[in-house]
């Protein structure tokens, strides 16, 4: 039986210091040939797949439902992202004006895009007039009041000493076809200091359904929306200016998916959402 081999602990050291220096090295060998391959395959990306970021829509809140459809479908098909900040047009165009990094406006009507046209922030040539909407009285679900829109109708009787929900005349898009069909109907110096003005249109539809206002004057798509309200009439088309919705591409923006989106939102895909939400299809 052989002795055994005793070890120095100095040789000991030596040996389990080059083992393990081995290991390290090889560790980050390997490392490095994983970083290496990794940069190389970054390399063989187009720009744009290696900048692609969503699409950022500054879009008027009666538009909510209908764009989020459409942005689904569109990622199905195209595989890129949308992202919505919804709001009133008179709000959103002036975050654009201050800085905000919006690559579409989607406006609710023509005031609002023709004020961010003048101040150079969307880009020439991009805009788009594409949908149409109907201005429409409602009312809580449970009211069984019965109107007839028609030159100085009783609306101030009805509202009594409760509020006529819309959006704020002064500068909401909404507030503003309103104010402009109750004069066109002789009835606004009796109604207009009943008025609640919201921030937007979806902010006023919330106070008819919960109660908080007896009537209200929105856009048709948004009533479709809230199970809690009625329509109670349509205002004339004569009474007040198209409601229309002109699309742009802001001036600041560089996302080259900004330009493929608003071509899709005429689409038949498109359309056929938009017409589904209720608003006309514009030529």
């Amino acid at each position: 039986m052989g002795l055994p081999i005793l070890m120095s602990d100095e040789l000991h050291h030596d040996i389990l210091w080059n083992v393990t220096n081995r290991k390290n090295r090889m560790k980050l060998l390997i490392r490095c040939t994983m970083l290496a391959l990794f940069i190389a395959t970054l390399g063989t990306l187009p720009v744009t797949a290696q900048e692609r970021r969503p699409v950022l829509v500054f879009a008027a809140a009666s538009l909510q439902t209908a764009l989020n459809a459409v942005a689904t479908e569109w990622q199905k098909e195209a595989g890129k992202e949308v992202k919505f900040s919804y709001g009133a047009s008179s709000a959103l165009a002036r975050q654009i004006e201050q800085g905000a990094p919006a690559d579409l406006f989607a406006s609710a009507d023509l005031d609002w895009m023709d004020w961010a046209t003048e101040r150079k922030l969307i880009k020439i040539g991009t805009r788009r007039t594409l949908l149409g909407n109907a201005l429409v009285l409602i009312a809580p679900k449970e009211l069984a009041t019965h109107l007839v829109i028609a030159p100085g109708f009783p609306l101030a009787q009805e509202i009594g000493d409760t509020r006529l929900a819309t959006g704020n005349p002064q500068s909401v898009p909404v507030g503003k076809y309103a104010r402009q069909a109750l004069m066109a109907l002789g009835v606004w110096e009796q109604v207009g200091p009943r008025i609640a003005g919201a921030d937007n249109v979806r902010a006023a539809l919330s106070l008819v359904a919960r109660g908080e206002a007896k009537f209200g004057i929105v856009y048709e798509t948004d009533a479709r929306t809230e199970p809690r309200v009625r329509v109670v009439g349509t205002f004339p088309a004569s009474s007040h200016s198209p409601v229309v919705y002109p699309f742009a591409v802001t001036a600041t923006s560089t996302n080259p998916d900004a330009d493929a989106f608003l071509t899709y939102l005429s689409s038949p895909t498109a359309r056929r959402i938009f017409e589904k939400e209720g608003f006309s299809i514009l030529k």
